[in-house]
């Protein structure tokens, strides 16, 4: 299950169909996912989470995620979201004031949700969960060392991360890392700074890992966005 592609982020409702598997994709601009219907498990760069009707699962822009949905499908709203994220996931009690606002404007959504809603922390659902929290603490994590601490074997841990998040925890710390950059493209701090805090070996390979995430280099969307 891995694509990791840039997927259209289309404002408006969005059905999903009974028992739909999303390979891991991407976004190229941040979006709150509203569950108006049905439920689904998403497993992305902010943990994994298995929503309902009233949740709101937020995304960041290039952020990474995957969804498999129940056998009910499921029905969301998707509202851009250019505001800050204080979690995953959040709960809004009436979703049909939220439709209501989206067809007078999106504008309109974005605000009754950032009014609204309730922010919830994402819990763990098994050391899968632990581990990409874990990561996401510390970029630098050493992935071994965390595997022994658990019990567990190098092999569990690279099959079993695989399973859950559609990529390795290697991958999924290098994406954590090249994401950190992403958030310190707008600090002052010049490029080799960045890659040595956010755990690359150089300025290449921030260069490489930043590209590949967003079709652009750190140099030109300093230029483009800073």
């Amino acid at each position: 299950m891995t694509c990791d592609c840039i997927a259209p982020t289309l404002p408006g409702r969005l059905r999903h169909p009974p028992k739909e598997k999303l390979a891991r994709h991407r976004h190229d601009c941040g979006f709150a996912a509203v569950v108006l219907r049905g439920s689904y498990t998403e497993a992305g760069d902010r943990g994994r989470v298995q929503v309902r009707p009233g949740d709101v699962v937020f995304h960041g822009a290039y952020e990474s995620h995957l969804n498999d949905v129940a056998h009910s499908g499921a029905d969301v709203l998707v509202v851009p979201w250019q505001s800050h994220i204080a979690s995953a996931l959040g709960r809004v009690d009436d979703v049909d004031a939220v439709m209501r606002a989206a067809e007078e404007g999106m504008d309109k959504a974005m605000l009754l949700i950032g009014q609204t809603v309730t922010w919830a922390p994402v819990a763990p659902m098994d050391w899968p969960d632990r581990l990409a929290e874990a990561i996401r603490r510390d970029p630098f994590l050493n992935l071994e060392a965390w595997a022994e601490w658990q019990g567990l074997r190098p092999e569990t841990v690279s099959r079993g991360f695989r399973r859950a998040y559609g990529m390795t925890a290697i991958a999924y710390r290098a994406r954590i890392r090249t994401l950190r950059a992403l958030q310190a493209m707008t600090s002052s701090q010049s490029l080799a700074q960045i890659a040595a805090e956010c755990g690359f070996a150089d300025q290449a390979h921030l260069s490489r890992s930043f590209s590949a995430l967003t079709d652009t280099t750190p140099a030109a969307w300093r230029r483009r966005f800073a």
